[in-house]
């Protein structure tokens, strides 16, 4: 049952990846905006969305086939986990109770953190992810 969850758990993280992924080549307006809005515009620059996209899609199709765990997990932890941070202020306040005003609330975002600590799950329990490639194919990763 841990594997089969487990399995479920890259496809959920990966395939957000991937989708992101997608956005950023197939409207690289919006995800200069997003980046704008809520990320100080770091990567707002038009020539960053596809080579991004390009490599949010590699990490995320990793991670669904659980092949280079050892570098697609903590790659995928750092996209995830410094997205969450980015909008720290959305987390700790969803509903615009004390941080935020109620016109800026988001509560979308909230899930964000749920991602970012499903993809440090993912770390914490490669060695129990038997379904993953690495193990079927018998590699160290």
């Amino acid at each position: 049952m841990k594997a089969i969850l487990l399995l479920l758990l890259r496809l959920s993280t990966g395939l957000l990846l991937v989708a992101w992924g997608f956005v950023k080549i197939g409207a690289p307006t919006v995800a200069a905006g997003i980046s704008d809005r809520y990320y100080s515009g770091s990567l707002s620059a038009d020539a960053l969305q596809m080579p991004l996209g390009i490599v949010e899609i590699i990490i995320g199709l990793l991670v669904c086939l659980g092949l280079l765990r050892k570098f697609a997990y903590p790659l995928q932890a750092a996209i995830l986990v410094i997205g969450a941070l980015a909008i720290w202020k959305y987390i700790l306040d969803p509903l615009g109770l004390y941080l935020l005003t109620e016109e800026t609330r988001q509560l979308l975002f909230f899930p964000s953190f749920c991602v970012a600590v499903a993809s440090l799950i993912l770390i914490a329990f490669k060695a129990d992810d038997t379904l993953s490639l690495d193990k079927k194919l018998g590699l160290k990763f």
